[in-house]
């Protein structure tokens, strides 16, 4: 079923945000706390107490013991904290490297995270995630042209950028390599390397390479600062304007199980980018997921109180980062306690899967609204740290 089958793309944002769940045996009324429920991310085990797959339960540690366990797993992590830096919400912050890049002869500015091949990974401190492998083709993936060579300063030229119908943040890499045929000269739209490949100045190599390349400013926008910094979206996932002089940029950092930190740059459908003050990106709806490219993402709508969409608990990846099975790119599922369950803290998809099967969790593709209809949100996790929820 496609986003527009439902008829989401006219949904009244104030019959989205006044959305209700039942809290114990009471209702309470959402409202602008929804659009939290529409990023969180989870997963299937735990890396220290489980293996892969096998949804053991998650060992919560003292902050001060994750903050000793704490590591980066992108090279373009120039600092974090798992804890708020002054602040209200209950995340703390990653500044990463931001990198230039170019569509149509305009700048665009994007942050690195995944990639889809191993010895790639190594070499550029990415993760490795080989779950994205399906997505190289013209269908899934964007084109992204990497200069082996060529002028200085010489950008990264991408096919696409958020507000277009065929955006996505995943990009199968070309290689380009000026071979002697004339002056390498900057290069800053798909068109001027085309010409240039023809007039056999340069080569181009589609390497079948997939990244993960999140765009936070382009020609016509870019990802908004939360000035607020309350709510886990809030106003946006950025904690100050990007830098694109120095090359950094900040977000704010989220704990979800099983010891993964993240953030959420992009969704699938519209209505969800918009009220979650993140990217749209069409392409990840349906294609990713068909392709068996993306993970899962379990989020709760009631329960344990805590600092997690809806104000309940973090939510439930089904793979920690760097894990075989894991991908960025997460199918949406949201999860209401029955009124004769009691509500108690889940930390492993198996265990959220039994308690469903056991009537006592209501499951919900996508979020109610959606009516069945599952989307897809790319949340890098660029730190894994043990859990530290309920601790203090």
């Amino acid at each position: 079923m496609n986003a527009s089958d439902t008829g989401l793309r006219d949904l009244d944002r104030r019959q989205f945000f006044g959305w209700t769940v039942k809290r114990g045996v009471g209702l309470v009324l959402v409202g602008g706390a929804l659009p939290t429920l529409l990023a969180a991310c989870g997963r299937d085990d735990d890396p220290v107490t489980g293996s892969p797959g096998t949804g053991g339960n998650v060992t919560t540690t003292s902050v001060e013991d994750a903050k000793e366990q704490a590591r980066a797993v992108v090279g373009d992590v120039i600092d974090f904290s798992l804890t708020p830096d002054g602040w209200e919400g209950a995340f703390g912050f990653v500044t990463m490297k931001l990198h230039s890049g170019a569509f149509d002869g305009k700048d665009v500015h994007f942050v690195r995270t995944d990639t889809s091949e191993q010895a790639f990974a190594t070499a550029e401190k990415l993760v490795f995630v080989p779950k994205l492998a399906p997505l190289a083709t013209e269908a899934l993936s964007g084109a992204a042209y990497l200069f082996d060579n060529g002028a200085s300063g010489q950008p990264t030229v991408f096919s696409s950028e958020p507000g277009r119908d065929d955006y996505t943040p995943a990009w199968t890499l070309h290689r380009v390599r000026w071979s002697g045929g004339g002056d390498p000269r900057l290069l800053r739209s798909v068109a001027e390397v085309r010409d240039a490949e023809r007039s056999g100045a340069l080569t181009v190599e589609r390497t079948g390479i997939v990244v993960n390349y999140g765009m936070v400013k382009w020609s016509s926008g870019a990802m908004p600062v939360d000035n607020e910094k309350k709510a886990y979206l809030g106003k946006g996932q950025l904690l100050e304007e990007p830098d694109t002089t120095a090359g950094r940029v900040t977000f704010k950092l989220s704990e979800c199980y099983p010891n993964n930190r993240y953030f959420v740059m992009d969704h699938s459908m519209k209505p969800m980018a918009e009220m979650t003050f993140t990217g749209f990106s069409p392409r990840l709806q349906d294609g990713p997921t068909e392709a068996g490219a993306t993970g899962r993402t379990n989020v709760f709508m009631n329960g344990v109180e805590g600092p997690g969409p809806m104000g309940f608990q973090p939510s439930v990846f089904d793979f920690s980062a760097g894990e075989p099975a894991w991908s960025p790119y997460w199918d949406h599922f949201a999860y209401q306690w029955k009124g004769t369950a009691t509500p108690k803290l889940v930390s492993s998809q198996r265990e959220l899967f039994a308690l469903r099967d056991a009537g006592e969790l209501h499951e919900f593709p996508g979020v109610p609204d959606t009516k069945g209809t599952v989307f897809t949100v790319n949340c890098p996790v660029p730190v894994v740290a043990p859990n530290t929820f309920g601790t203090s």
